[in-house]
């Protein structure tokens, strides 16, 4: 499945999908780029993230009241390891009328909820250049994070 924006900048399916990645195409509201897919069994976590920050609340407050729902059971969180793969640019690097990107870069995220240090037997922070590492350990968006190295 695709979501991206109509001509009135409002979020919207642009397609509908037959497999399980879900894409999310650029906001052309905001500076630079950033397009990004992730697994279908992710969208109950992004789609109430993106409700959350619709109704104008904080990132903590979405943290906290995913981490809440997540622990009740109200959140279904995958029960596997989940990949989110995106690639951005920043707005003077990406040219939107043209399509062009000069200095992009990807990220990978693997969403393991309730993963830890121990668990994974990842740190808590990169300790080199494009180094594996856990983010947010033991909570409901626990997150394996992986930043190549850039070779710009």
């Amino acid at each position: 499945m695709i979501y991206g924006y109509d001509a009135k900048g409002e979020f919207v399916v642009l397609r509908k999908g037959t497999n399980e990645m879900i894409c999310l195409a650029d906001n052309p509201n905001q500076a630079g780029l950033s397009v990004s897919c992730y697994h279908k069994d992710l969208e109950p976590f992004m789609a109430r993230g993106r409700e959350l920050k619709t109704e104008g609340k904080s990132f903590q407050e979405i943290f906290d009241i995913r981490e809440a729902e997540a622990k009740s059971g109200k959140l279904k969180m995958p029960k596997q390891a989940c990949n989110l793969q995106v690639y951005s640019a920043k707005a003077e690097d990406y040219n939107a009328a043209t399509g062009e990107v000069t200095k992009g870069g990807f990220r990978y995220v693997v969403y393991i909820p309730w993963a830890t240090a121990a668990s994974t037997g990842l740190p808590i922070k990169p300790e080199a250049p494009g180094m594996p590492w856990i983010m947010d350990p033991g909570t409901h968006r626990a997150h394996i994070m992986i930043n190549p190295v850039s070779k710009d």
